[in-house]
């Protein structure tokens, strides 16, 4: 008697066992016709795909496969790694494997559906069934549209039509662990050469600090979160210097917990009620989430190109020392120096800071968005293929439902109305630690007597500032002046 071929499941961005549509569909034939299951995962840097991982990510995407292999192991499961093209990978291993039935679930980058759209028409002329699912959004982008038939390039009218969509759809449940017939043997790649983790000089050791990827670490955050922080959410959000915000960004990119899971914990943690306003909030950056990879779907461009053509030929002044300053948060500012060391230290940066990150970089220094967002990317553990793009793209006032670039954060103030006794830029930038909340934010205001007391010294111990801010806001409004005759708006 033959035995069942295996069932092949792709594992891209959905590094989890629960609501995983992929991984059920396959369990569910599985469990009814005696077939083997074999899970891939592919580190496919060629240039026909995807975004590359940065050093950041991949530090994260070790740590998640592990915790994947792990829990695949028992459901009976071994997760085989492959480096190499996923188009030439996934045609070898079903011939290697004889598998004839293929899963995965769906990506939206432009590359990642025209890859994808290749291999289920080559593996299907062969004969091979090909399954994929919709693990990472709430709503596909093909399901909300405006009464033209056209995509929404306005958030608020976007969520007014997808967020009932989104409340209709429970996740799927998590499968019970059970034992397969064992597959064949099959080669995996050791993870360990793949080198994802670096070696020296080891500069992970904030983020082992401060992140447990995996499922696991993924509810445990959510559950502190509901359990402690939901109800003052709307609020303690925009407020670096308490930790009012989920951080679950890098667990929903790697696909460790889905949109769906965290939609059902919050309307079970708020009985139902999620028009209140933490709730509400929150569900509404699930939705700036899901906003974002619509987008991503139909404008494939937006991370290269601002979606408002006329922002082509807007007069960046690119600068490579002003550049490398913000980088290293090194631009005398401190709200702005502390959001960059946070990232560099830990892969992470609070909201709001992006914003203000943001905001700095692309008018007060006239800096393109894209060098920020080539920046976010390689430096971020939640490097999103399409919130990363977006959210620049708000910042820089060039895309969707995009705060106007006249719009412009003074450092100064936003780090006094969100970070009131600089307990935020005195962990990050402790060169300023000793001097007084009247100075924290602008120390260059203190008296020379404050800056000896606090052991300061301006422009030796800590960077004067980079750039005047009144220049920087009037050299970003005369930039604009030649787009359009827009008025500055007073912040």
């Amino acid at each position: 008697m033959t035995a069942p071929l295996p069932l092949l499941v792709w594992f891209r961005q959905d590094l989890r066992i629960g609501d995983n549509p992929a991984l059920t569909a396959a369990l569910a034939r599985a469990k009814a016709d005696g077939h083997p299951v074999i899970a891939l995962y592919c580190l496919d840097e060629t240039k026909t795909s995807s975004r590359a991982f940065s050093g950041a990510a991949r530090w994260w995407l070790h740590h998640s496969l592990s915790r994947l292999a792990e829990a695949l192991a028992a459901y009976a499961i071994p997760l085989i790694l492959r480096r190499g093209a996923a188009e030439t990978l996934l045609p070898a291993l079903m011939a290697e494997t004889g598998a004839r039935h293929l899963y995965w679930n769906r990506q939206y980058e432009a590359a990642a559906i025209a890859r994808d759209t290749a291999l289920k028409s080559a593996l299907t002329a062969q004969g091979v069934s090909v399954e994929s699912s919709n693990s990472l959004l709430l709503v596909e982008p093909w399901e909300v549209k405006t009464g033209q038939g056209k995509p929404f390039q306005v958030f608020t009218a976007f969520w007014r039509v997808a967020r009932p969509l989104a409340a209709a759809r429970p996740p799927l449940p998590t499968p019970a662990p059970l034992r397969l017939p064992a597959p064949p043997a099959v080669h995996s790649e050791a993870l360990e050469t793949w080198d994802l983790r670096p070696t020296a000089p080891d500069w992970a050791g904030g983020m082992r600090e401060t992140w447990t990827p995996g499922s696991a670490g993924a509810f445990a955050r959510l559950e502190g979160f509901l359990e402690a922080r939901l109800s003052a959410y709307a609020d303690a959000r925009d407020r670096p210097d308490t930790s009012g915000t989920s951080a679950l960004s890098p667990h929903l990119r790697f696909g460790e917990i889905s949109p769906r899971q965290i939609w059902a914990a919050l309307d079970q943690a708020c009985h139902g009620q999620m028009s209140e306003r933490g709730p509400e909030t929150f569900a509404r950056e699930l939705g700036w989430r899901e906003f974002s990879y619509h987008l991503l779907y139909q404008y494939p461009e937006i991370p290269q190109r601002p979606l408002r053509s006329q922002y082509e030929n807007f007069p960046w002044q690119p600068n490579a020392p002003a550049l490398h300053a913000w980088q290293r948060g090194q631009t005398g500012y401190p709200i702005i120096d502390a959001g960059m060391r946070q990232l560099w230290h830990t892969g992470w940066m609070h909201n709001r800071v992006r914003m203000l990150v943001g905001s700095f970089l692309v008018k007060h220094l006239l800096q393109p968005w894209q060098a920020g967002e080539a920046w976010f990317w390689d430096t971020l553990v939640d490097a999103d293929p399409a919130s990363n793009p977006a959210s620049w793209q708000w910042v820089a006032g060039c895309g969707a439902d995009a705060a106007p670039y006249f719009r412009i954060f003074n450092p100064v103030l936003q780090g006094e109305k969100f970070d009131p006794d600089g307990a935020y830029v005195r962990r990050w930038v402790p060169e300023l630690q000793h001097l007084p909340n009247a100075f924290i934010h602008k120390p260059w205001d203190a008296p020379p007597l404050v800056l000896r007391s606090a052991q300061l010294l301006l422009g030796q111990t800590y960077p004067r500032p980079i750039v005047d801010l009144s220049f920087g806001r009037d050299r970003a409004l005369a930039a604009l002046k030649s787009l359009s005759h827009s008025q500055p708006e007073s912040l």
